[in-house]
């Protein structure tokens, strides 16, 4: 299991690489560059906000679930 420091390696990379995605998603769908720059605020709007919703659903879920979800090690 990685350590915390790890852990936040990993949650970097993968912001980083979702972010370039989901803009990869967005250009994907249109014609040129202006057309992507007209986009821009309504893209980021939307993405921004249903990171907010799951992270917010996620969060209370681990608030609601902590003890099972974070139960100690037991060794052996």
């Amino acid at each position: 299991m990685p350590d915390a420091g790890d852990a936040g390696k990993v949650s970097a990379s993968m912001l980083y690489g979702t972010t370039r995605f989901n803009v990869w998603v967005t250009a994907h769908r249109l014609d040129s560059s202006a057309e992507l720059a007209a986009s821009r605020d309504a893209t980021l709007e939307y993405f921004c906000r249903q990171y907010r919703l799951m992270l917010e659903e996620n969060l209370d879920d681990y608030i609601q679930n902590f003890a099972s979800y974070m139960k100690p090690k037991v060794s052996g």
